[in-house]
């Protein structure tokens, strides 16, 4: 029998300190002038690491993995972890460990690179990339995406919604829901959800796919994984489209990639430098250009044809912080069958 989700990421985060150490550039922890724990993903940030390697003037290493399960690796190791930096894709484990009070307080130069509302209210992380939830949709099938979740749950999209509920930018989005519009609400719309019999993907591009090839009507997905494809692909050949959200909809949330420096780590003064490497121009091109998210540091725009400016969309207005509780929305995910 399968064991309950909450379960398995004890079993996940008790494992995760048992593993060796993925280090960057063949460089042991013990032997780095800086260690990052990094949320992102090892394919999508290792080209940016090498450059910020070279920026700071040290080695670094690099521990790759979840961002929540990094996050509990850093609450759990306290004092003794190795950790100067963490590098998170979303900004709950972020407001995790700033709740914890484990992150330092930035220098204001480096926060104000960064609207208010891309970083941390205690002025302990800020984010490096931002990335819009929206809608994709199959024009074939639909001649128009709604206008808000809540539509998803009328019994006209039975069986033509596509989804991944194990997806951290979807639990995200739940969270968001819970923290916007209350738990009672939030319980109600997964329920109605899972009533509609959405079909269940392994990651986002699986779900663009399953809409192109008329699997499913719509999808749940963040912005860049679609441009992604259109960069590689070419327009002519996707067949689905993207529908950003409007009237602050729960559905339209820009969540964020972002950093943070380890309380009390004497790799504080390299971590800094990090920080403003990643706030600097040529970082916050790397995630225009290459990644297709939003750039978040004041000076630096999009250059992705067809992308709405970040400062045009109708996304709802959220503490990012307030993104932490996690272990609640997995609770109601498993709860509602969807996990």
């Amino acid at each position: 029998m399968r064991r309950p989700l909450v379960q398995r990421l004890t079993a996940i985060f008790a494992a995760a300190f048992l593993l060796p150490a993925a280090a960057g550039c063949g460089v042991d922890e013990d032997d780095a002038g800086l260690v990052i724990y990094s949320g992102r993903n090892e394919k999508l940030v290792k080209p940016l690491l090498d450059e910020l390697e070279k920026a700071v003037g040290t080695t670094i290493a690099v521990r790759y993995g979840e961002s929540a399960e990094l996050a509990a690796q850093i609450q759990e190791e306290g004092g003794k972890t190795k950790a100067g930096l963490f590098f998170s894709q979303d900004a709950g484990a972020l407001g995790a460990l700033s709740t914890k009070g484990l992150l330092a307080k930035l220098p204001q130069p480096s926060l104000d690179k960064v609207d208010p509302a891309f970083r941390g209210g205690a002025g302990d992380w800020v984010g490096t990339s931002g990335r819009a939830r929206v809608i994709a949709y199959n024009p074939d099938k639909v001649s128009k995406a709604p206008d808000s979740v809540h539509d998803l749950v009328k019994p006209e999209w039975k069986g033509k919604i596509g989804y991944v509920p194990t997806n951290a930018s979807f639990q995200a989005f739940v969270t968001g829901m819970r923290v916007l519009e209350g738990d009672a609400a939030t319980r109600t719309w997964l329920k109605g959800l899972k009533a509609n019999d959405p079909k269940v993907y392994d990651n986002n591009l699986k779900v663009l796919e399953g809409v192109g090839e008329g699997e499913v009507s719509l999808g749940l997905v963040n912005h860049y994984y679609w441009y992604e494809q259109v960069a590689e692909k070419g327009a002519e050949k996707i067949k689905s489209k993207i529908h950003f959200l409007p009237g602050g909809d729960p559905g339209a949330l820009v969540n964020v990639a972002g950093v943070g420096i380890v309380k009390g780590s004497d790799q504080a003064p390299v971590a800094q430098k990090a920080v403003d490497f990643l706030l600097s121009e040529k970082a916050q091109k790397y995630f225009a250009d290459d990644t297709k998210e939003y750039p978040l540091a004041a000076g630096v725009t999009s250059s992705v044809e067809g992308l709405p400016p970040l400062a045009s969309l109708d996304a709802p207005k959220i503490d990012l912080g307030k993104l932490e509780s996690l272990q609640e929305t997995l609770k109601m995910l498993q709860d509602a069958g969807m996990v």
